[in-house]
């Protein structure tokens, strides 16, 4: 299981701005059905025998899976103008300076190990919600700029789900598109805190659906990532960056 673990939780005020009506959870088997829809019609399909290249931040990354096989990459250039590639694969993590490998210390493997990890988890999400460590429960409907959506939240069991399985995620998916238009997240590094992202763009490439975002923060690391929608549409947000890839490529493996 790969996730996003590097930055990216009760206000006290109730937001009555917002135009959010939820139902009552109808448990596991509904958000089951809503994330296989959602992975469907992002054509996480594709994703099983892939290989995928895009830039983020001026960072060239490559995923590679092969029915459960992975090699994930990134390439960039340092503040010393060295060339710097990492791979993580299914046999562990190694980086590279100007084609020679380099020996690093096990905290800083991991480190380095988790920020591939998680620019990766993000790039392809829903595709991976359906990994062995993910549990899923349904939260109920949900209306965000007047669009009818299910909420779905997400947490990780110890085994199998990564350095940061107490995180918590929280996926919007359209009643009617499946597509995955909102999405909030807690995190315990570096003192915590919790983001939410918006889809700002969608466009496909070689049957795959990616996604551009904004990115969100509330001053309050109590907030419960559950009413993020609510914080936004009462314009309670504060927006910290955008996510956007460049240059993506998809190609099927044979």
């Amino acid at each position: 299981m790969l996730k996003y673990t590097y930055t990216w939780l009760l206000l006290g005020l109730l937001f009555i701005a917002a135009a959010c009506s939820e139902s009552k959870p109808a448990g596991d088997g509904e958000a089951q059905a809503i994330v296989d829809a959602a992975i469907k019609a992002h054509g996480g399909q594709k994703l099983d025998k892939s290989i995928v290249s895009f830039r983020l931040r001026d960072i060239q990354y490559r995923a590679l899976r092969d029915n459960g096989a992975f090699v994930y990459s990134r390439t960039f250039t340092d503040s010393t103008g060295q060339r710097i590639h990492d791979v993580l694969s299914n046999s562990g993590f190694k980086r590279t300076v100007d084609d020679v490998e380099v020996e690093i210390p096990e905290e800083r493997k991991q480190a380095f190990s988790n920020s591939v990890n998680s620019v990766v988890y993000f790039a392809l999400l829903p595709y991976f919600l359906n990994d062995p460590a993910v549990q899923k429960s349904y939260l109920g409907e949900a209306k965000v700029k007047g669009e009818p959506y299910h909420k779905v939240k997400v947490t990780f069991a110890q085994e199998g789900g990564g350095d940061s399985y107490q995180d918590e995620y929280v996926y919007w998916f359209h009643k009617d598109r499946h597509t995955m238009d909102y999405l909030a997240y807690n995190f315990q590094e570096n003192d915590g805190g919790s983001r939410f992202r918006e889809v700002i763009k969608a466009y496909e490439v070689g049957g795959v659906r990616f996604q551009d975002y904004n990115n969100y923060k509330i001053d309050d690391l109590n907030f419960p990532i559950d009413n993020y929608d609510r914080a936004y549409e009462a314009g309670k947000l504060e927006k910290v960056s955008e996510i956007i890839l460049e240059g993506v490529q998809v190609r099927e493996l044979e």
